[in-house]
């Protein structure tokens, strides 16, 4: 069950706050571990963060892995930030908060920071820049503030502790409160032959307020029965409200000879359900080659035909050509038989007497 904080930061709290990282008190700090000999090298592990636990613990394994805030708009809600330093130096780390955006690799990428009206605007460190000892640990509060106009519904957000370079980044869950929609649409959806697999292309878009985790199943249906069916399946895919993101499926092995309807059922919490489809003919290339084969060797003979047609001397007319060319070449043939058989008729031995 994630940690849920609902509370209203008042003036006390920021006054506290501000106290615990004053100079005179430093940052709150926590060893890590006992004192150990010093080494050469720093430790491999190197620094970390994390939501700070309750009662100034150490966080663990069992700890919350983010934070979840929850307010109405014009709440102001505040939590605290754990920075490890196992090594063997100190290390300066600076804080920031930054909006998320939608990723299709299972998590939510880290955007710019924000300097507009975006939740990583709404993050505010109790200080920006925070120096932790060697093998120590450091507490630091931080205020979220949800502006009176925010829309319900989910906005992303992460606190980012940049050192060396390099970025640690602890997401926040935060909820305005209000109602909440759930509803996505598929779009674009298409079939693409690529060698002996093809391509479903589509796009999912995210027509709601909270963060949706689709889940997609696919089917293919033709004329000589069900070519592909895949059952629904959770999508390392995580939406943000507003959000467009493409995707495709390969399909191994589809048809060689059939027009089939690709369908695909998108489903994600909250009663969120769309429906996208394309159809995709496949025909074999040889069938397409012999065709145009056929079609090539027609086509020359009918040209061939009609230039014979139209040959000067070919004594023929349109569509009486053909047959006066048969006529004349009967008549001369039985021209030819006639004067043979006089020939025989009247030589010697003919039988025949005047």
């Amino acid at each position: 069950m994630p940690f849920r904080t609902r509370a209203v930061v008042t003036g006390a709290s920021l006054a506290t706050a501000a106290v615990l990282l004053c100079p005179a008190a430093a940052v709150a700090r926590t060893p890590a571990a006992p004192a150990a000999a010093p080494s050469a090298a720093p430790s491999s592990t190197g620094w970390s963060v994390a939501p700070a636990p309750g009662s100034g613990a150490r966080p663990g394994a069992q700890d919350r892995p983010f934070f979840y805030l929850e307010g109405a708009p014009g709440t102001v809600m505040t939590d605290r930030l754990s920075l490890s330093n196992p090594t063997d130096r100190p290390v300066t780390v600076r804080l920031h908060g930054r909006a998320l955006g939608s990723s299709g690799g299972g998590d939510l990428a880290v955007r710019g920071p924000d300097r507009g009206p975006g939740p990583g605007s709404w993050i505010a460190p109790a200080t920006e820049r925070v120096e932790v000892p060697a093998r120590t640990r450091a507490s630091v509060p931080f205020t979220v503030t949800v502006p009176r106009e925010a829309l319900p519904g989910d906005h992303p957000a992460a606190l980012v502790a940049t050192s060396g370079g390099r970025d640690r980044t602890v997401r926040i869950h935060l909820r305005v409160a209000g109602p909440a929609l759930s509803a996505l649409s598929v779009e674009n959806v298409s079939v693409t032959r690529r060698g002996s697999t093809a391509v479903i292309g589509y796009t999912l878009v995210n027509r709601g307020n909270t963060v949706l985790t689709p889940r997609l199943a696919v089917r293919a249906d033709g004329r000589l029965g069900t070519e592909l069916h895949r059952a629904a399946r959770t999508l390392p895919v995580e939406l943000l409200p507003g959000r467009r993101l493409a995707r495709t499926e390969i399909w191994r092995d589809p048809p060689a000879w059939d027009a089939v309807e690709v369908r695909l059922d998108v489903t994600a919490g909250g009663g969120a359900r769309a429906t996208g489809a394309a159809t995709y003919t496949a025909v074999p290339w040889t069938a397409t080659a012999g065709a145009a084969l056929a079609l090539t060797a027609g086509c020359g003979w009918v040209v061939r035909r009609r230039r014979r047609r139209t040959q000067p001397g070919s004594g023929t007319r349109g569509s009486e050509g053909g047959s006066g060319d048969v006529a004349a070449e009967a008549g001369g043939r039985a021209r030819e038989l006639a004067s043979t058989g006089a020939g025989a008729a009247s030589g010697p031995g003919s039988g025949v007497r005047s």
